[in-house]
């Protein structure tokens, strides 16, 4: 089997040593065969990242590499418990284009604590003078059983308002830059769109190797144990079966977090049926409020749509 992406991610594979790597891309190899224009991610942490381990990587194939930048102030880098500093980050970036490396992505977040509006521009000023080639935007969620969960009535957050200001103006400043927003939380300049997440999107197949991995494939959807025992002891795998019904619905789900959605007669092909049949009521309301599209037989969110994505999908198949 030839694999046309090979995505390193998941955790922090720039903590990987050189024999690690090796030893991995072995295997990987022993398995499978990579195409010529195979897109190789790499994740780095702009603390961890050595020359050694680079030099390993593009050795291997690695020919794209996403750098968690998240913000260029100290202050937002420390309530986010981030162990890295800008300079960190920019002598990793300088490092990867010294070596020859034409296909970066830089993920930044929003919606943190003591964000402003002026301190976001400043990080966006910041990442357009580098001119990487994608950026990923996402806001910060709170999750239950967190630290921040636990300190989240007294933390310095934007309001929801405000929040919400800082998604547009991101998409609207990218969109001037070159940059093509084509998933609700992804852009990327023309032709350097993530190849091997666009397989997510678009209901493709993968393969998840790893502790808590996922993987879809031949109908089934697989999860490694999160337990590192179990993990060893290969134990703690779950396999769904994925019937019509939830291939149907994850078909339209996926495609909606892209920006040109999904072919209605590519819908009616797969499932039989007609996907507008029986929405027209709530189809109309989201599309006189801007925030749906339904053109050149493909349906689709607006921007404005991409932010209230959840409950549009949700009460387009619930």
């Amino acid at each position: 089997m030839s694999l046309d992406t090979v995505f390193f991610g998941g955790g922090t594979p720039s903590l990987l040593t050189p024999s690690e790597i090796c030893m991995l891309m072995d295997s990987i190899e022993e398995s499978f065969s990579l195409s010529d224009d195979t897109e190789f991610t790499v994740e780095v942490n702009p603390a961890t990242l050595t020359e050694a381990s680079l030099d390993a990587f593009i050795s291997r194939g690695a020919n794209r590499f996403s750098i968690g930048l998240q913000s260029i102030h100290e202050n937002e880098l420390k309530k986010l418990g981030r162990i890295h500093t800008y300079e960190d980050f920019l002598s990793t970036y300088k490092m990867l284009r010294d070596y020859g490396i034409q296909n970066i992505s830089i993920d930044l977040m929003f919606g943190i604590p003591e964000q402003t509006i002026d301190t976001l521009n400043k990080t966006l000023d910041a990442i357009f003078a580098l001119d990487p080639e994608h950026i990923s935007a996402y806001g910060l969620i709170i999750e239950e059983g967190t630290p921040f969960f636990k300190a989240k009535n007294t933390l310095p957050l934007p309001t929801e308002d405000e929040e919400r200001e800082m998604y547009f103006h991101i998409a609207k400043k990218l969109k001037t830059h070159g940059y093509e927003h084509y998933e609700i939380s992804n852009f990327g300049k023309p032709r350097r769109h993530s190849r091997h997440n666009l397989k997510y999107w678009r209901c493709e197949e993968y393969i998840g190797v790893g502790l808590s991995a996922h993987s879809y494939y031949n109908g089934v959807r697989a999860g490694n144990s999160r337990d590192i025992n179990e993990y060893y002891q290969g134990k703690g795998r779950e396999l769904t079966h994925l019937t019509y019904d939830d291939t149907a619905f994850e078909f339209v789900m996926l495609a909606l977090r892209l920006s040109d959605g999904f072919s209605l007669d590519e819908y009616k092909t797969h499932f039989g049926k007609d996907f507008l049949s029986g929405r027209e009521e709530k189809l109309s309301f989201y599309r006189s409020g801007d925030f749906l599209k339904i053109n050149d037989g493909r349906l689709f969110l607006t921007e404005k749509g991409f932010y209230v994505s959840n409950t549009i999908i949700s009460d387009l198949l619930l």
